[in-house]
């Protein structure tokens, strides 16, 4: 800044002592507001940007986040409209990270059961109660999920409709999970069932299909109309994958040691049976058959006639044996017949029968077998590797790429055969291929922000522009006002008062109103200006007529 010359500056008081008393109040008070522009300035031009830190807090967490802040010598600001939190852009991070190591924020704003715990007057009614528990139930699920990783916030939703004492009008409740992700984040099948599960298992009667889960952009993650054949198939996927993730490592475990890290690819396919069968047989041994039990019964009768027929009286009753009459006239013979009778009739009277009877039960070996066959059978398998040419160096200490012979191949197929447990005869193939790998390009570095972007630059410019900005206050308006007032001044003859233009005064005068002797010397200002500082200090109230003089001459 240019130094000001005493001259002009006694010039510039001359022609600001010449200026009406309205034009001198209002230059004061435009230098006054030009000085105070450029002060504003200064301090606009020294204070840093500040960015968003955090919006929407709820007034616990605002009360805790700035007590941190300013535990860590941290400079914020509080936007009274909307209640966010500000600090400087280059100490953005720094806050973020100090806050995160404290925990903080801790609710986002969010209650649990801390409103239980709130003390609550007599008349609060049984809804509200109700609605009370149900808030802080939401609020605690809201909090759980938010601790998932990838989970920014959530907001928790449940329609719990009042049971009936009939079991026929009884509505089940419902769920509804609004998931905040953090950028570029998602979450996959088993994270999602994990939260449907979570809420429904916090919830009485809720069941996981009255769950709905959705993220910030209104995407269903999980569909409430997933059939159970659709859920074991994408089981029956997940349990393929592992698999054959586990057969590729075994591949690339095996064979790393042999051809270097990253030289060699494993791909395989698993072809799964997931029929779940159950089979029950019965067999019969029929070469052997075992005797389990034998029964004989003999029976013999000896006597008379015994009674036949229907019971009765009659029947009861053995016929008598017939006789054969003897023929009229006849001597002789018919008295010899007569003579046998007897003896035939009691060999009749002693009849004799015998019976019987042997029974033998065999007994046949059987087998009864139930056999389930679980889900997840290996069918076959297709093995395919690729390994990448060897390394060679030779004597010179320079290094080339060389196939592999076809016995080091065939070695390298019985490996992988080996550690997949091949089997043939269920169809097994693999395959080993030796080809030379293409060396990926190197990834670009990732570009510099652009210098604009920088906190730095815009500090600067922001210091640079208040210092133009000051430059052109004092060299546009204040050195041009002063300028004129010195012109000005230097075309007034010399005043011996302060403002008093000595032409004015007679010769061998002194100045109006003062004692004699005031008159200018060799050098009129100064010592009319010593003389008047002398005077006021010894007798104000002559001073102030003087320039009440001087005030009504000018008007």
């Amino acid at each position: 800044m240019a130094v000001v010359n005493p001259d002009q500056a006694a010039a510039a008081a001359r022609g600001f002592g010449s200026l009406p008393v309205l034009r001198q109040i209002g230059l004061m008070v435009g230098l006054a507001a030009s000085i105070a522009v450029g002060v504003a300035i200064v301090l606009w031009s020294q204070t840093p940007n500040y960015q968003l830190l955090y919006g929407r807090l709820g007034e616990q967490d605002t009360a805790q986040v700035m007590d941190s802040l300013q535990k860590a010598g941290i400079d914020f600001k509080l936007d009274q409209t909307s209640g966010a939190l500000l600090v400087p852009a280059d100490r953005l991070h720094e806050a973020r990270l100090k806050l995160a190591g404290e925990g903080l924020p801790k609710g986002m704003g969010r209650f649990g059961f801390e409103l239980i715990e709130r003390q609550q007057g007599f008349g609060s009614s049984q809804l509200m109660e109700s609605a009370r528990y149900q808030r802080a139930l939401e609020g605690e699920l809201a909090r759980t999920i938010s601790t998932l990783a990838h989970v920014k916030g959530a907001r928790v939703h449940l329609a719990l409709p009042k049971q009936s004492a009939f079991v026929r009008n009884r509505q089940a409740p419902s769920a509804s999970v609004v998931l905040n992700l953090y950028a570029g984040r998602s979450l996959d099948s088993e994270q999602i069932a994990g939260i449907v599960h979570l809420v429904a298992s916090s919830v009485p009667a809720l069941t996981p299909k009255q769950v709905s889960v959705i993220d910030q952009k209104g995407r269903l993650l999980n569909g409430r109309e997933e059939s159970e054949v659709l859920g074991l198939t994408r089981g029956q996927f997940e349990l393929t994958r592992q698999i054959e993730s586990t057969y590729i490592k075994r591949i690339e475990d095996i064979l790393a040691p042999l051809v270097g890290a990253g030289r060699v690819r494993a791909q395989v396919v698993a072809d799964m049976d997931y029929t779940l069968t159950e089979e029950t047989a019965e067999d019969f041994n029929d070469d052997k058959p075992a005797l389990r039990s034998a029964q004989t019964s003999e029976e013999e009768n000896t006597g008379g006639t015994a009674a036949l027929g229907i019971p009765g009286a009659l029947s009861n009753q053995p016929p008598a044996p017939a006789v054969t009459a003897p023929a009229a006239g006849d001597g002789t013979p018919a008295d010899g017949q007569a003579a046998a009778a007897p003896a035939n009739a009691k060999a009749a009277e002693t009849p004799r029968s015998k019976r019987r009877q042997a029974t033998q039960n065999y007994e046949l070996d059987k087998t009864i077998r139930h056999v389930r066959k679980l889900p997840g059978k290996l069918r076959r398998l297709s093995v395919a590797v690729v390994v990448d040419h060897k390394q060679v160096t030779d004597a010179k200490g320079r290094t080339r790429s060389e196939p592999y012979s076809q016995e080091e191949i065939d070695r390298f197929t019985t490996l992988v055969k080996d550690a997949v447990g091949f089997d043939e005869g269920r169809g097994d193939r693999v395959s080993v291929v030796n080809a030379s790998f293409s060396v990926p390009a190197a990834p670009e570095p990732l570009p510099d922000p652009p210098l604009w972007e920088q906190p730095w630059v815009w500090n600067l410019a922001k210091q640079l522009g208040g210092v133009a900005l000051v430059l052109a206050l004092v060299f546009g308006v204040l050195k041009p006002v002063l300028k004129r007032l010195a012109e000005k001044g230097e075309g007034e003859p010399a005043v011996t008062f302060a403002g008093a233009p000595q032409a004015q005064l007679p010769p061998g005068e002194g100045v109006p109103g003062l004692p004699p002797g005031t008159a200018a010397g060799p050098d009129p200002y100064e010592t009319g200006l010593a003389s008047a500082k002398q005077l006021a200090a010894e007798d104000p109230k002559r001073v102030a007529q003087v320039i009440k003089g001087w005030v009504a001459q000018d008007a």
